[in-house]
């Protein structure tokens, strides 16, 4: 049941972007079709959580904050409709801290043999430039035994800027890489940032992207203290 509003939803806007935005696709048997999954991708716009997996042969599963799930009035009702229609689950905070919190919603989706979307960066890029991973990824990957497919997204910030609700018409363009498998010691803070980086990467190699070692959200709040 919890996959209908999903269904309709990419029964609904498949034809608009195959027929607006024809999108240039390499890569997807790169995604396995069974068996638990994380998608990592560099992350540019919110439109990335509707293109690309509108194109992946199987659902993808985002987490997302609580609190957009519970907002009060027909406002909130369809907001809440519309992070489940794009396949996001809420992330409980209220036992523990964020990171955790996220690490144990996550399990939980692999667990279940499902796909797994996640933005390594943690939030949008501000500038383009692919910036340095949290290492939340790596403990998923070597805890859960699931794959992980490195994805690079071109063009959508281009296609719908942060702040902008109508996107714009021009192509969209996604590489999927090959699947990475990781196993070892969670617990190794170290090999945790190692496997990330991996991750990390690959993603630039897909993207071309400039690296920066530094986290997006740092990068953001600098530019904010500078303005």
């Amino acid at each position: 049941m919890d996959n209908l509003p999903y269904g309709i939803l990419r029964a609904f806007l498949t034809p608009f972007l195959m027929i607006l935005f024809r999108p240039k696709v390499k890569g997807l048997r790169n995604v396995p079709v069974n068996g638990p999954l994380i998608i990592a991708s560099n992350h540019l716009s919110f439109s990335d959580s509707i293109f690309m997996p509108l194109v992946v042969p199987r659902k993808v599963t985002f987490l997302a904050k609580s609190e957009y799930f519970t907002s009060p009035g027909p406002k909130g009702l369809l907001k809440k409709l519309t992070f489940i229609a794009l396949g996001q689950v809420p992330v409980d905070r209220s036992g523990g801290r964020r990171s955790e919190a996220a690490l144990i919603t996550g399990l939980k989706v692999l667990a279940e043999g499902k796909c797994l979307g996640i933005y390594p960066e943690g939030t949008r890029s501000p500038d383009g430039k692919l910036y340095k991973g949290r290492t939340g990824i790596a403990r998923l990957a070597i805890e859960s035994g699931a794959q992980v497919v490195p994805v690079a997204m071109f063009n959508t910030e281009k296609i719908q800027p942060t702040g902008t609700v109508v996107p714009k018409v021009m192509r969209v363009e996604m590489i999927f890489g090959e699947p990475m498998t990781f196993t070892g010691d969670s617990t190794d803070l170290q090999y945790l940032r190692q496997v990330t980086d991996q991750i990390m990467n690959r993603i630039q190699e897909l993207s071309g992207q400039e690296y920066v070692d530094e986290y997006a959200v740092k990068a953001k709040k600098n530019a904010t203290e500078n303005e």
